[in-house]
């Protein structure tokens, strides 16, 4: 089946001469699913002169704009934001792209999908971490206490002895069926 639908395409291409030209131009082109050569990180700033370029390619502020330091891993002139998630941002603002709170042309963090708002949540807490590791050890400590407390002294449900009926099964565990079985109570009165 697929040589046959092979076929049809090659006879339709070669009928047709301008769709022979245009799949030839198509077969030139190469993918463009990678990063342009203008939003790639330009080298680290060395003068004054680049570092007010930079700031004014990433649309930031010269006393705004702090380059990652350059130690070989390959930010080059990208600039070091404040690494605080989306949940910190304004929700009633008018952004240009409100699900992720941000504008157009606005540089994005380099570890931006670790800041989106599914993630990490880097606003600040009502109750300290001190007090947040205070609460979780003591409820662990707790925990521990009462599983050993429950292991030293176990409890059980009161239970009575399991009643049969037949005379507590006299003659089938055995009993002899010519004399008569003692009489079971099961309960006092």
């Amino acid at each position: 089946m697929a040589a046959l639908g092979g076929r049809w395409f090659r006879e339709v291409t070669r009928r047709s001469v301008g769709m022979r030209c245009c799949l030839m131009s198509l077969n030139g082109v190469r993918a463009a699913s990678g990063v342009s050569k203008d939003m790639l990180p330009g080298s680290y700033p060395k003068t004054p002169e680049e570092r007010a370029a930079a700031a004014k390619k990433y649309n930031l502020r010269l006393e705004d704009y702090e380059p990652y330091p350059d130690d070989g891993m390959g930010y080059g002139d990208y600039p070091k934001l404040p690494d605080k998630s989306q949940h910190e941002r304004d929700p009633w603002y008018s952004w240009d792209n409100p699900d992720l709170r941000r504008n157009w042309g606005e540089p994005m963090h380099y570890d931006f999908d670790m800041y989106l708002r599914t993630r990490v949540d880097t606003s600040p807490t009502i109750v300290s971490w001190n007090s947040m590791r205070r609460q979780l050890f003591g409820f662990i400590a707790f925990m521990l206490f009462m599983f050993w407390l429950g292991d030293k002294y176990p409890v059980y449900q009161p239970v009575m002895p399991k009643q049969y009926p037949y005379n507590n099964l006299y003659e089938e565990r055995g009993g002899d069926p010519s004399k008569a079985p003692e009489q079971v109570k099961n309960y006092e009165i």
